[in-house]
């Protein structure tokens, strides 16, 4: 029988994708180090029996040369995502992991016939954007003296007009944070890796993925998992800068099918794909959703705070995943109502979110704007 390595298995995507290959009967061996905030040291409970479950770190060649033993596909979807300025730790653990799976496989000549990385929309930054008179850019993070000054939107660079956000395809990477570097470079030793040794790779580019599983002890886990916190806990959710900011959220069922595409189509082979939900949703717009379906009346703060490198508008084209015969088939309600029913029958729930803001504003991520400008500057 066929076995398949997911590192990160015992993680959000990773368990998902484990379940998924399970039921085409497909051996799984997962590796994972299980460490802070997304674990707490333990197996979770949704972790099949069924899965060979090994602990180690995707950086130690051993513990790599282990896991793959006798598999066939590897889905590498381990990760490091924080925002603690420790950059090297992005790029051991994001980037030179994936050098090393490359590594092992070519020097050590394992039959490996799939690799499948999980790279990010953080890859492409801001994003592209429009400005009517002189057409289209990649532009920079936003200046801190900008977010200062509560000025929340891009301008051109020529003209000083307002730029538009559009969706942005796979063609320009643009990254800012160490994140976004970390996984560019994951992206392209991937596939570019992969195709001067003949091992078929495929690289998936996430939006935010949203869905039962993710962490409550990871602040980055995104709006969702903070706003259930805050609501089904009675607290007002907060909304950083003025609510507006687009977002492209996703199922987690719906990128665990995405994910598992490769398996069946050759031709996905040696590419980057987006994988997202296909809809424009701002923050505010999702608070308040969030809010119906918990089924309180509370109204969201618009705070006019801001995290340093947020991004202000992102969303993915996801044209050359639809060539491929794949739609994303959950509602941004769907998914919102899947994840509240989960988290709030969860044990660790009403401790989630103690400490994450105080922490981003000790760290001096979460910043508070001299004075809070229009979204249409």
């Amino acid at each position: 029988m066929a076995r398949a390595l997911v590192t990160g298995g015992a993680g959000f995507i990773g368990s998902h994708l484990v379940d998924g290959l399970i039921a085409r009967g497909i051996d799984v061996r997962i590796l994972d180090l299980l460490t802070p905030p997304v674990h707490d040291g333990r197996v979770p409970d949704y972790v099949p029996a069924d899965a060979e479950f090994f602990r180690g770190d995707v950086r130690d060649p051993e513990c790599m040369r282990q896991a793959l033993r006798d598999v066939r596909y590897v889905f590498h979807m381990a990760a490091y995502q924080d925002y603690l300025p420790d950059f090297s730790t992005f790029f051991t653990t994001n980037a030179a992991s994936t050098a090393l799976l490359y590594e092992l496989i070519v020097s050590e000549r394992r039959n490996v016939e799939l690799v499948v990385v999980a790279s990010s929309q953080a890859v492409y930054g801001e994003g592209r954007h429009r400005c009517g008179s002189d057409g289209d850019f990649y532009p920079g993070p936003r200046s801190e003296e900008q977010l200062e000054q509560g000025e929340w939107n891009h301008t051109c660079p020529r003209c000083g007009g307002r730029l538009e956000a559009l969706w942005t395809g796979e063609a320009v990477m643009n990254p800012h944070n160490p994140y976004g570097l970390s996984k560019r470079d994951q992206d392209e030793i991937a596939v570019k890796l992969g195709a001067r040794y003949k091992i078929p790779s495929v690289s998936f580019r996430y939006s935010i993925v949203q869905g039962p599983r993710q962490s409550f002890r990871n602040a980055y886990s995104g709006a969702l998992r903070n706003f259930t916190v805050q609501l089904g806990s009675g607290v007002q959710p907060l909304i950083y800068e003025d609510g507006e900011q687009q977002r492209d959220y996703v199922g987690i069922r719906d990128v665990a099918r995405a994910t598992l595409l490769p398996l069946d189509r050759a031709a996905m082979h040696g590419g980057s794909f987006n994988v997202g939900g296909d809809r424009s949703v701002s923050v505010l717009e999702l608070a308040e959703l969030v809010a119906r379906v918990v089924g309180v009346g509370c109204e969201p703060r618009v705070t006019g705070l801001y995290r340093v490198g947020d991004t202000r508008h992102i969303r993915s084209d996801i044209s050359r995943l639809k060539a491929q015969g794949w739609l994303p088939e959950e509602s941004l309600g769907d998914v919102v109502r899947g994840y509240v029913a989960w988290a709030l029958a969860h044990p660790d729930f009403h401790n989630a979110a103690a400490g994450a803001q105080e922490r981003m504003k000790e760290l001096g991520v979460l910043r508070a704007a001299a004075t809070v400008g229009s979204s249409r500057a």
